[in-house]
């Protein structure tokens, strides 16, 4: 069974350690297994491509690489915050922010 994690894609969320503290973005991907997450315009490497039809050129391209998702944490309403697991009205459990209380 995999874990459930704090973050989910296309939450907004701040590095909080790391080389890249302080950055925001955006979750694009999240791999379970491994329990990293690739944010938009964080972690930025270099990879080389070869020619091939699609890109005839071939050449360097930046893309995003992941982070732990420890080093993360989920922005709402602008401020980071903690997140928790409580039940709402059906029984279901739903994520809200610890700072404010309000459901995420």
């Amino acid at each position: 069974m995999q874990k459930k994690l704090h973050i989910k894609v296309g939450d907004a969320v701040k590095v909080i350690s790391g080389e890249h503290k302080g950055q925001e973005g955006e979750v694009l991907a999240i791999d379970r297994l491994k329990e990293r997450a690739t944010v938009k315009g964080v972690n930025l490497v270099k990879r080389h491509n070869k020619p091939d039809a699609k890109n005839p050129q071939g050449g360097i391209v930046e893309k995003e690489a992941g982070l732990h998702i420890s080093n993360l944490m989920l922005v709402v309403k602008g401020e980071p915050t903690r997140v928790g697991r409580k039940p709402n009205k059906d029984g279901k459990l739903v994520r809200y922010a610890k700072k404010t209380g309000e459901e995420v």
